[in-house]
């Protein structure tokens, strides 16, 4: 049986950021993936997809994305930059391996981890899957129904989907960028929304992710009762453009609240479109408030925008919002749910999940002495989930388990 010092879960960009922080600090260990490297970013995510922060944002510190610093890296220009960094850092990554059990040892310091490939030992066991993990599917529409169902996972693009309209559910990036897309393709859209933060993509001359910078936003690190997975509606599509749901519906997209029910073929709609609209509204207004207060305080010379702070009017399908929509009637043959994901430590018999299967931890700290996890969305603070920010939360595992080697390694002197 194979032993090591640490065994990482995973080499997405958590597991990479991992591996180069282990390194330096001269930590034996190995990389457990059971796709490829950013397998997520190359196949469950659709075919136009970009990042949604510019390349000069969105990555580690020791290497940047080849091309415009400005722009919004493909799907695949993601991939292979992790794919670079980990043989630039000389990351020990092995590829095809599953994970199908993981438990610490009963008498002894350490875990058994069960894979396709055999069994692993090791001292430090660190979760590195991430956010994304199952796909969240909310139980409305029965399995049973005539129109096809999928998650934002599995759709690829409009030519791949059935004729006809398309229901589009969940209001953050990946729902208002897949809308807009079927539209552009000539396609019928309905749009249900829920509660939602709509940053700018761009103000007064600085990309929103600068804004979230210099405010202090990314380094919050308590999130807000009810906040810790707000839906945040932004987009690097098209060269990055502020998503304004009001601007979709004048092009033609139906916007509808969160669907709320389904009976007989008639998917019931909760009565709080404009609600959630004007929420939204607000999220962009207090941000744009607080960028001017920064600007005046600093002396920046940075343009006034004003046209920023219009809000369109309401178009008829928010004044007059639908209540109860019949699918067949309205022939929507596909539904498309961008509902977000669920953890899925199935593989993981530790006791350190909540009842809701949830990592219990303080900054990547389990209560399971060895066990770490990496990649959580409010790991440390808001930014942790993003590309930068799983970096520095990597940093901090590392050093954790640096010094319980320090202590494990400690003997005292014989009296």
């Amino acid at each position: 049986m194979e032993n090591f010092d640490t065994v990482v879960i995973g080499a997405g960009q958590a597991g990479i950021a991992t591996s180069e922080h282990l390194r330096a600090q001269g930590i034996e260990h190995v990389l457990l993936e059971r796709g490829r490297i950013a397998e997520r970013w190359r196949s469950e995510r659709w075919d136009s997809l970009v990042a949604n922060g510019p390349a000069w944002h969105d990555r580690f510190p020791g290497l940047e994305f080849s091309g415009d610093r400005d722009a919004f890296p493909r799907k695949e220009c993601v991939a292979k930059y992790f794919e670079d960094y980990a043989k630039m850092i000389d990351a020990p990554v092995r590829t095809g391996v599953t994970v199908t059990r993981a438990r610490p040892h009963e008498n002894r310091a350490g875990f058994l981890i069960e894979t396709s490939q055999g069994p692993i030992e090791a001292r430090h066991l660190v979760c590195a899957t991430g956010p994304f993990q199952k796909p969240a599917i909310p139980p409305i529409i029965p399995e049973s129904s005539d129109v096809l169902q999928m998650h934002s996972t599995a759709y690829r693009n409009p030519e791949a989907l059935p004729e006809g309209a398309v229901l589009v559910i969940g209001g953050g990036s990946s729902g208002s960028q897949i809308a807009a897309e079927l539209h552009d393709a000539g396609r019928e859209v309905f749009f249900s929304i829920g509660p939602h933060d709509r940053p700018p993509r761009r103000y007064r001359g600085r990309d929103n992710v600068w804004w979230l910078g210099v405010l202090g936003i990314w380094n919050l690190d308590t999130p807000a009762p009810g906040t810790e997975h707000v839906t945040i509606a932004v987009s690097g599509a098209h060269g990055g453009k502020t998503v304004d749901f009001r601007k979709l519906a004048q092009r033609g997209i139906t916007l509808l609240g969160m669907s709320s029910g389904y009976e007989n073929g008639v998917l019931h709609i909760a009565d709080d479109l404009k609600a959630n609209l004007d929420a939204g509204d607000a999220n962009m207004l207090s941000l744009l408030e607080a960028a001017d207060a920064y600007v005046a305080r600093t002396g920046m010379d940075l343009p006034e925008e004003p046209e920023a702070w219009v809000v369109g009017d309401d178009p008829a399908c928010v004044s007059d919002p639908i209540r109860e929509l019949d699918l067949e009637r309205n022939n929507i043959r596909t539904v498309i749910w961008a509902t977000g994901f669920q953890f899925d430590y199935d593989w993981l018999e530790a006791d350190t999940l909540d009842d809701r299967g949830r990592p219990i931890h303080q900054r990547g700290v389990s209560q399971v002495p060895g066990l770490y996890f990496v990649g959580l969305p409010w790991q440390s603070r808001r930014g942790s989930s993003f590309i930068w920010g799983v970096w520095h939360d990597a940093k901090f595992i590392a050093d954790q388990i640096s010094i319980q080697e320090n202590y494990l390694a400690y003997a005292p002197n014989s009296p």
